[in-house]
């Protein structure tokens, strides 16, 4: 199929045949264009995107980098979680493109990206690093396997990562009793990150969990809390690509969003004990107080509807003076300050910051959840149980990553082995 162009009075136009429908011929013609050459140029692109069933680019013959953004756009932006999309948006751009951009996606080659690996060691990135930047790579060519049928193999897959050598990785740090004391002491009940590291510490929940749960989310009467959302921090009205250019920047727009959870199995019930009900009932006895001391000033957070690039609904928390209208739906939230304005993962960097420098404890979130888990082991408890809890969705993460051999445990293993070995 050719197609040609014509001149129409001042200006240019081509046409090309379609394929019949129902035995009838049919045409493609677009004008408008100021001289042959420009309507040459756009004949060929519409032929070439013709032919290959809407693509504006011969498979065979797309770039790297062209290839990248098309992942990014037909795969990426409807199927990752917001702050997943940020992150292999930056390695894209920050490592992909410079490395392979002007390659031919099908001259992209084993060899090429063992080089690119190798290197990545010899720069001194971590292990974990490199293999996420290799991770994010793979996953975008295995989409041009299949459904794109673009390439044929992954030459990723016959890479050998380099070896990492050196110290055995430090086991992640578990809060004592006495240091989490000192937390609490430094960070007491006046104090609007109390609550969040009280519901860490005794339940497990993630960061996100925590800050996103509202009073409805808490059934006081069977001690339960349910968790089915997060607070995510994401920025409206611009377009994925954008965020990292204005980041920091004051055309930057960001603000606070209820996310989904991390995966399915993180929707879950939690069950809590009589510490953390009594904390959790003052902490809900003095916001309705703060409200009305506060009286018009209080600031109450509703819940403005929007929607992702899935198209997918998803609300947009709005802080408003309790003097001003407003007809959307709150959001009461159980983490907010003493004016009822809200407490997010943003604002818990402080505290994190206080506990390391100036209380000398190593610690973030996290800590909390991993000592959670490491307690609830030591002390017996089920590890089906515990992964439930923590709403895993594969038990080999409980053991993995969240569970830690203890100088308890390593006494409780030679104990155990002693009194059976001394019995034989």
């Amino acid at each position: 199929m050719t197609g040609s162009v014509r001149k129409r009075g001042n200006t240019w136009s081509y046409y090309f045949d379609l394929g019949k429908v129902d035995g009838k011929r049919k045409r493609k013609e677009k004008g408008s264009f100021r001289t042959k050459k420009d309507a040459e140029q756009a004949l060929a692109k519409a032929l070439t995107e013709y032919n290959n069933a809407g693509l504006c680019f011969e498979p065979s013959e797309i770039s790297v980098s062209d290839y990248l953004d098309l992942w990014f756009d037909q795969y990426c932006k409807m199927n990752l979680k917001y702050n997943t999309q940020l992150a292999y948006f930056q390695t894209i751009e920050n490592h992909l493109k410079p490395a392979f951009g002007t390659y031919k996606l099908k001259a992209l080659n084993s060899l090429t990206i063992q080089e690119f690996a190798n290197n990545l060691k010899l720069k001194g990135y971590a292990k974990s690093h490199l293999v996420n930047i290799i991770t994010t790579l793979s996953g975008a060519l295995n989409y041009a396997i299949e459904p794109l049928h673009f390439i044929q193999v992954n030459p990723c897959d016959r890479i050998k990562y380099p070896k990492y050598t050196g110290k055995r990785k430090e086991v992640r740090y578990i809060i004592s009793p006495d240091d989490f004391n000192k937390i609490i002491k430094r960070f007491s009940e006046s104090s609007p990150f109390y609550i969040p590291l009280l519901i860490g510490y005794y339940t497990g929940l993630r960061i996100g969990e925590c800050f996103g749960l509202t009073w409805d989310d808490i059934d006081f009467e069977s001690k339960v809390i349910t968790v089915n959302k997060i607070t995510v921090k994401r920025n409206y009205g611009v377009d994925v690509r954008q965020v990292l250019k204005t980041k920091g920047k004051k055309e930057e727009k960001s603000a606070w969003y209820f996310g989904s959870t991390k995966t399915f199995t993180s929707n879950r019930t939690v069950k809590f004990g009589d510490t953390l009900y009594k904390a959790l009932k003052k902490a809900r006895k003095v916001q309705l107080e703060n409200s009305i001391m506060y009286g018009e000033y209080y600031t109450d957070i509703y819940m403005k509807p929007e929607k992702d690039e899935k198209g997918d609904e998803i609300f947009r928390l709005i802080e408003i003076e309790k003097s001003i209208p407003c007809t959307l739906r709150k959001a009461d939230m159980v983490c907010r300050k003493e004016n009822g304005q809200l407490v997010s993962t943003d604002s818990f960097k402080y505290c994190s910051r206080v506990i390391n420098y100036e209380l000398n404890i190593a610690f973030n979130y996290h800590s909390l959840r991993h000592t959670h888990a490491t307690i609830l082991v030591e002390n017996g408890a089920n590890i089906k149980g515990i992964q439930e809890r923590l709403g895993h969705s594969d038990i080999k993460i409980t053991l993995n990553q969240y569970v830690h051999n203890t100088e308890s445990m390593k006494d409780e293993s030679v104990d155990i082995f002693e009194s059976i070995a001394t019995t034989l």
